[in-house]
Order: structure tokens, then sequence, then C-alpha cells
């Protein structure tokens, strides 16, 4: 392990995340995403800096019509993202969210990783779902993310964020 410890609240940090409001499965219309709620559980009890990776062409408002625009992303590799990743070089751990699609990230978030040399970089995945876990994010990032330590992530149901902070901070 990089750092020879299992506390990362004192290390220099970025959250990359990716999340969606409106119409989510099992959990109806919410004005802010699932995944959205979590990373800012973590910026609060690490201080870390944040970043939301946001789709050229935003999916739409309703479920159905979301996970078909997410199926043809995903299938075309085609999921413009309206700003890159900032500099990560200064960071020691990079917290990525996302919500499950299909068993792995939204393509955006694929988009927004696949240019960046992590190397030495700890990530720590973190997924909100309605039953699937982790599905294959932490390999999909392991593949992604070229140089990076992988480790422990943490999948929270998008019905139970809001009540989730101090799961987070065990996580942590």
């Amino acid at each position: 392990m990089l750092f020879g410890e299992k506390n990362y609240k004192n290390k220099k940090s970025l959250i990359i995340y990716f999340s969606r409001a409106d119409e989510n499965y099992g959990v109806g219309y919410i004005a802010k995403g699932n995944t959205e709620v979590i990373a800012e559980y973590i910026k609060q009890i690490t201080g870390a800096n944040i970043f939301k990776v946001e789709p050229v062409i935003p999916y739409a408002s309703d479920y159905n019509t979301c996970i078909n625009e997410a199926k043809e992303r995903k299938m075309s590799h085609n999921a413009p993202i309206k700003e890159k990743v900032p500099d990560i070089s200064s960071y020691d751990v990079i917290y990525i969210g996302s919500p499950v699609y299909y068993g792995e990230m939204p393509e955006e978030l694929v988009t927004a990783l696949k240019d960046i040399d992590f190397t030495g970089k700890v990530i720590r995945p973190f997924v909100t779902h309605e039953g699937s876990g982790l599905a294959n994010i932490p390999s999909q990032i392991k593949k992604v993310c070229r140089g990076a330590e992988v480790i422990d992530g943490v999948a929270v149901k998008g019905s139970l964020v809001n009540s989730s902070k101090d799961k987070v901070g065990a996580w942590i």
C-alpha cells in the first residue's frame, strides 16, 4: 500500500465524480444526484478539492430515456464533457465517484479519465447504486486510470445516501 496507513483524511485529495439528478431508479425524482451527495460528504470529511464531470449533452430527465442514452454513449464511446479534469499532479489520493450504468461508470467518466497519467496516485472509488454494489467499476478504473493503485471502494444505495455520512466517514 502506498501510504502504509488506512486513514486518508489528511492526504491531499481530489474528488472526481459524475452524478445525475432528475428521475433515478428506486428513488424517483431528486434535485441533487446521489453520487454528488456522497462527493460532498467526502469533501466535508477530508477537505478535498472537488470536480464534477458534466456531459456536453445532458441526459434526459426521465429514467427510461436516460438509460437508453447511457447505453448508446457506452456502445459508441461518444460522451463529450464540458471541461477537462484539472491537473492531478499535486494530489495523493483521487476519489472517483460514479453511479452504476450497465455495471460500469457512465461513459463521461471514461472520457474524463482516460488520458490522465495516474502513476503514483491512490484511487478510492465510491459508487451509488440500487442493488449492484461496486459492480465492475473498480476493475474498470484499473483499466482506464493507468499507473494508479486502486484500493477499497465504498458502495452506497441511492435510496440511503442522505443517511450515509457516517458510513462514508468510516470508509475514509
